[in-house]
């Protein structure tokens, strides 16, 4: 894989020539020190990718020449991790995992347990720098696809309007929680398939409160253990998310 990427959306979908954004441009060029021929791959985090040779090294508007278009395939199951905001910077670690595992959405969620609180503005702060680390981590690690990154919601009405899952999760602390490796067993059992829909929960320092729990199970979703030990909740969502992203592959 070459090793220059750039997120770029043109408007048609066989442009000849892409022209970068001042900030993809800066960070081809200036960063990662792209020169005139190298060979670049620009994405859409939907899936297209164009194969391209850089032709302009203009800091501000660099310029790609597309040598071919391809259209990666999307993987077979899909992912989303509704995970209740920790404190300090460890959303951001947690948005690069799941966009490296290959998460489909994110959903930050407000439980009793939070401790941070946005109001409407930094709100929508703290969304753009997590899709900016989401679309970081897609470069490095070479996934064509960007997740989606909700609105930060309470976790209460997220789990009652939950929707449209073959399977709900949530990681749980709490005594008969079930391994993940027996739910997915019954679900095949029941459906002679492998579900392709999955939301995983995550909560916050001290795990969710036994009501959310209790709403939560009410709402449909199974509680799962993560094992004996007590994880941090950016080390509970990347186990989460790598061990039912490996089951799924191999059903």
């Amino acid at each position: 894989m070459p090793d220059f990427r750039v997120f770029c959306a043109p408007p048609t979908a066989e442009p000849a020539e892409l022209m970068l954004s001042p900030d993809e441009s800066h960070h081809l060029v200036a960063v990662n020190r792209a020169r005139i021929g190298d060979t670049v791959v620009a994405f859409d985090g939907r899936g297209t990718e164009w194969i391209s040779e850089l032709t302009s090294d203009r800091k501000n508007a660099a310029v790609l020449k597309v040598r071919f278009r391809q259209k990666a395939k999307p993987l077979a199951y899909e992912i989303t991790l509704g995970q209740a905001l920790p404190k300090g910077p460890s959303m951001d670690a947690i948005v690069r995992k799941a966009t490296e595992i290959g998460a489909a959405r994110i959903v930050p969620l407000e439980s009793e347990r939070t401790q941070v609180h946005f109001d409407g503005d930094r709100s929508d702060r703290k969304i753009e720098k997590w899709q900016a680390a989401a679309l970081e981590a897609a470069k490095q690690c070479g996934n064509p696809f960007l997740p989606e990154i909700g609105a930060v919601q309470k976790a209460s009405a997220f789990m009652d309007t939950a929707r449209g899952y073959d399977l709900k999760l949530i990681a749980s602390l709490h005594p008969g929680a079930k391994s993940l490796k027996a739910v997915l067993a019954s679900f095949q059992a029941s459906q002679a398939r492998a579900p392709k829909k999955v939301l995983w929960l995550i909560g916050p320092e001290g795990d969710f409160t036994p009501a959310e729990m209790s709403q939560a199970i009410t709402s449909g979703f199974e509680p799962i253990t993560l094992g004996p030990l007590v994880l941090r909740c950016e080390t509970a969502a990347a186990y989460a998310l790598s061990v039912l992203s490996y089951e799924l592959q191999n059903s």
